[in-house]
C-alpha cells in the first residue's frame, strides 16, 4: 500500500493576505502621524499663548495711552477732586472724634470748614501783598545788586575781553536789555473768578465728603457679594482710610513746622518777607528732594538781592535752611512716619516727572500723597502687593 501524500494547509486569499500585509504596513505610518500630532498640539497651543500674551501686552499698553490722555484732558475736574479728597481724609479723624463726643457730623464739618475757610482767608490776605511787592521790586533789587557783583565779576570780565580780543580783535560792549515785568488790573481782574471758582469747588467737595464720605463707603461695602467678602472690605477701607488720614496729617503737620521754622530763622536773620518764604518752604516740602532744591535756590536768589554787599555772610540763611531740611528730611520724617510711608528715590523721582508733566505745578505737589496713598492700597490689596514693594525702600 502506497503512505496517503501529506495534505498541505490550504493557501490563504490573496486578498488577505493583501490587507494583512496593508495593515502591517500602516501600522507604522499611523503610529507616526499620532506622534507627530502629539508633538505638534504642544507647539500650536504655545505659539496661541505666546500670540494671546502678545495681544494682551498691546491691549494693556493702549490702555494706559487712553488713560493718561483722559488723565491729561480732565485735569480741570481731577485736581480740585483730588485736591478735595486729600483733605476730607486728612479731617475725617476730627469728624470721627466729634461723633464719638456726640456730636453731629455736619455740625463738626461745618466748624472744620468755617476754620479752613479763615486760615486760608488770613495766609492770602497776609501773603499776597509781600508776594505781589516782592515780584514787582525784583527787576530794581536785581538792578542794584549788579553793581555790588563788581568784585566777584571784574575777573570774568577782563578774560571774556581778553578772548575776545584774540578771537576778532574788537572789543564789544554787550548791554543787557531788560523787559519790564508788570501785572495790570485786569490780569487780576480775569484770573480772580476761576481761582475763587476753584477754591470754592474744593471747599464744597471737602465739605460733602467730611459729611457723606462714610455713608458712601458703607453703601460701596453693602453691594459686596457675600458676609466674607463684605467683612473683608470693611478691614481694608478702614485700614486704608486710617492710614491715609494719618500719613496726610503728618505730613502736614511736619511740612507746617517746617515753614514755621523756616520763617523764624528767616525774621533772626533779617531776610525781608519771613512768612511769605516760610509757606513757599512750606508747600514746597511736600514734593521731596526738588522742592527743598527749588526753595534753597529762592532763598539764596532772594538774600542775594536784598543784601547790602556782596559777601558769604549772605548766605548763612541758605545754609542754615539746608541744614534744617536736611535733618528734617533724614531723620525727623522718617522717625515719625515710621518705615511703612518710606518711598524709593527712583519711584518719587519718576512720579514726578509723570505727575509734573500730566498736570504741572499741582501734579508735582499732589504726585507723593498720591503715590503713598497708592502705596497703602497696593498693601492691602490682594494681588497688587507687587507694586508696593517697588516703589516702598
Amino acid at each position: 500500500m502506497s503512505e496517503p501524500e501529506p495534505t498541505l494547509p490550504p493557501a490563504p486569499d490573496e486578498a488577505v493576505v493583501e490587507v494583512g500585509t496593508l495593515a502591517i504596513l500602516d501600522e507604522p505610518t499611523a503610529a507616526n502621524e499620532s506622534a507627530r500630532q502629539r508633538l505638534h498640539r504642544p507647539n500650536t497651543a504655545r505659539g496661541m499663548r505666546r500670540h494671546l500674551r502678545a495681544v494682551r501686552m498691546v491691549l494693556n499698553v493702549l490702555l494706559l495711552l487712553a488713560l493718561l490722555y483722559t488723565i491729561t484732558l480732565t485735569k480741570a475736574l481731577l485736581i480740585p477732586l483730588v485736591l478735595a479728597a486729600f483733605i476730607g481724609l486728612a479731617l475725617n479723624p476730627i469728624v470721627v472724634l466729634g461723633t464719638r463726643l456726640r456730636l453731629p457730623r455736619w455740625l463738626t464739618a461745618s466748624v472744620l470748614m468755617l476754620g479752613l475757610i479763615v486760615g486760608i482767608g488770613s495766609g492770602v490776605g497776609l501773603l499776597a501783598q509781600p508776594a505781589i511787592g516782592w515780584f514787582h521790586g525784583a527787576p530794581t533789587a536785581i538792578k542794584s545788586f549788579v553793581p555790588k557783583l563788581r568784585s566777584f565779576t571784574k575777573p570774568l570780565e577782563a578774560a571774556n575781553r581778553a578772548t575776545q580780543t584774540l578771537v576778532s580783535g574788537t572789543t564789544r560792549a554787550q548791554v543787557p536789555q531788560s523787559t519790564p515785568i508788570s501785572i495790570s488790573a485786569w490780569d487780576v481782574v480775569s484770573t480772580a473768578p476761576k481761582v475763587l471758582a476753584a477754591v470754592l469747588s474744593v471747599l464744597l467737595l471737602v465739605f460733602f465728603f467730611l459729611i457723606y464720605g462714610d455713608s458712601m463707603l458703607r453703601r460701596l461695602v453693602e453691594i459686596t457679594p457675600g458676609f466674607a467678602y463684605k467683612r473683608h472690605a470693611v478691614t481694608i477701607v478702614r485700614g486704608i482710610q486710617t492710614e491715609v488720614s494719618r500719613y496726610l496729617l503728618t505730613a502736614l503737620l511736619i511740612n507746617a513746622s517746617l515753614g514755621a521754622i523756616t520763617a523764624g530763622m528767616l525774621w533772626l536773620y533779617k531776610v525781608p518777607d519771613p512768612l511769605l518764604w516760610g509757606a513757599v518752604a512750606m508747600f514746597a516740602n511736600f514734593i521731596p528732594y526738588v522742592g527743598a532744591i527749588v526753595t534753597t535756590t529762592v532763598l539764596a536768589v532772594v538774600c542775594m538781592l536784598y543784601a547790602n554787599d556782596a559777601s558769604l555772610e549772605v548766605f548763612l540763611p541758605v545754609l542754615t535752611f539746608a541744614g534744617i531740611t536736611a535733618v528734617e528730611g533724614n531723620l525727623i520724617t522718617p522717625l515719625i512716619q515710621g518705615a511703612s510711608m518710606r518711598l524709593s528715590p527712583i519711584a518719587i523721582l519718576l512720579w514726578l516727572l509723570i505727575w509734573g508733566w500730566l498736570w504741572g505745578i499741582p501734579g508735582a505737589l499732589l504726585a507723593v500723597p498720591m503715590l503713598t496713598c497708592t502705596k497703602l492700597i497696593c498693601e492691602r490689596v490682594r494681588g497688587w502687593e507687587w507694586f508696593a514693594h517697588i516703589v516702598g525702600r
